[in-house]
């Protein structure tokens, strides 16, 4: 049956009706997305120009700071500027570039979760050899590869979508454009291709989820036979990237490995994940990293203790 398209534009319910509630809304997401942005920019820009935050650990950290702008910044801005609007449209070809760009930049961050557990696990795990593994090139390949993984993702997700007819109605029950609400506008029968969707994405979140509990269990393992004070250095650093990758993946796999439904739950539940979740990014390393509050102390002119300047890999 050929593709046939009646509907050039899509009509965005929005996350709720009631004017008054909107620019509430309006009011409490512009600073937070701003922070967002300000926020992770300023790790990103740290990491760049600090000499103390040489190591891997911030290399990576700069990337995924770099990937929640990015995430972010593919929803919110639009669903920003919509509560000031009584109509909230946008044309197929923009919800599917949404899709497209949500879902590349999701799995991207999926993938930089893993790769952060990987390094913490060579740098717990083999101490002696962390240098020469986690080499300068090793690096790049797996941001590279990150990358690479939320392209293909997004790639196959894309071509199942743009496949279906949309003959109408328009109006899809949610604040961005998504796979699941998109799909209940198709003029045909979407079980299998709704099936695939939630194949790809839970497979991709439950796989990745399970390497890192699993690399967290060895690391815990191995910290066995540390002394106290490696241990307490050293969990220390884990504790943040566990915050992170449970904020994440406990609002994705509630609404990525079970039945789509259109709950108003749903709908602050993806607000959690798209708008709160990459301002905390910042938050939670920075709160809890020293050198990273010393080297942006220095970015920005201030004197800092010069006792707290020592080398990341001597805490372990």
């Amino acid at each position: 049956m050929a593709r046939t398209n009646n509907v050039t534009e899509l009509i965005i319910s929005g996350l709720f009706q009631d004017p008054e509630v909107q620019r509430a809304c309006f009011a409490v997401f512009l600073p937070v997305y701003l922070a967002t942005v300000v926020g992770n920019g300023l790790i990103v820009l740290t990491v760049r120009v600090s000499k103390s935050l040489r190591s891997p650990m911030y290399f990576f950290l700069s990337h995924l700071s770099l990937v929640k702008i990015s995430y972010s910044s593919t929803v919110v801005p639009k669903f920003i500027t919509d509560l000031l609007s009584k109509i909230k449209t946008i044309s197929l070809e923009g919800c599917m570039a949404q899709i497209f760009f949500f879902h590349f930049f999701g799995v991207a961050e999926i993938l930089s979760l893993v790769v952060m557990a990987y390094d913490r696990y060579v740098a717990i795990c083999k101490p002696l050899r962390y240098m020469s593994i986690m080499s300068h090139r090793w690096c790049h390949v797996l941001v590279a590869g990150s990358w690479l993984g939320g392209f293909v993702h997004s790639i196959i997700q894309i071509l199942i979508t743009i496949q279906l007819p949309f003959c109408g109605p328009n109006v899809i029950d949610h604040y961005f454009c998504d796979l699941h609400p998109l799909f209940k506008l198709a003029c045909t029968d979407t079980s299998v291709e709704g099936f695939v969707v939630l194949a790809n994405s839970g497979l991709i979140a439950l796989c990745s989820f399970l390497l890192l509990v699993s690399s967290y269990v060895v690391i815990l393992v191995n910290l066995r036979s540390h002394s106290a004070e490696g241990r307490r250095k050293a969990l220390s650093t884990c504790a943040s990237h566990v915050t992170v990758v449970v904020l994440f993946f406990g609002p994705a796999i509630f609404l990525y490995m079970r039945p789509p439904s259109t709950f108003t739950e749903d709908k602050l539940v993806a607000v959690f994940y798209t708008v709160v979740t990459p301002m905390l990014n910042p938050i939670i390393y920075t709160l809890r990293n020293a050198e990273v509050k010393v080297a942006m102390r220095r970015l920005w002119g201030k004197k800092e203790n010069s006792g707290m300047e020592q080398k990341w890999e001597s805490d372990l």
